[in-house]
């Protein structure tokens, strides 16, 4: 079974080429990918590298862990497994927008808020200002209208 290494602090500007070959000399079975941004195609800073043989894992991760590589430290270290997202994988919802159309804008919805909290509970002081200002507000609406 393979693993999935992570690989951290990669710099900004990088032959990607250059990169694959270094981890491919490791051994075997051993792939880099970095990850690029959608939009403007430049490294995100980080990829990840899947190696077949568990024996490699350890010899990638000695080799580049705190290696030296475009002016950063590399970070490699195993991936964490990413927790489930439900159902979006499994005919549910996919995070990316539909190509069917632009997506609604949202209602404004007025909304009550209740505090349950006891009287004693003070508000925040860096707003305390602005929440006496709309108290006030608030106070002059209700006997104007």
């Amino acid at each position: 079974m393979s693993t999935r290494l992570y690989v951290g602090n990669l710099p900004q500007s990088f032959n990607q080429k250059e990169l694959e070959e270094l981890f491919a000399a490791v051994g075997a079975g051993v792939r880099f990918k970095a990850v690029l941004d959608r939009d403007t195609g430049a490294c995100r800073g980080f990829g990840f590298v899947n190696v077949d043989d568990a024996k490699l894992t350890d010899a990638v991760i000695e080799q580049f862990n705190g290696r030296e590589y475009g002016g950063n430290q590399l970070k490699v270290e195993v991936s964490e497994k990413r927790e489930s997202r439900g159902n979006e994988r499994a005919g549910g919802s996919d995070r990316r927008p539909s190509s069917a159309g632009p997506t609604p804008a949202r209602k404004s919805v007025d909304k009550v808020v209740h505090s349950d909290a006891p009287a004693a509970a003070a508000p925040d002081p860096r707003w305390a200002g602005e929440l006496s200002k709309l108290k006030d507000l608030l106070a002059n609406q209700k006997t104007t209208a």
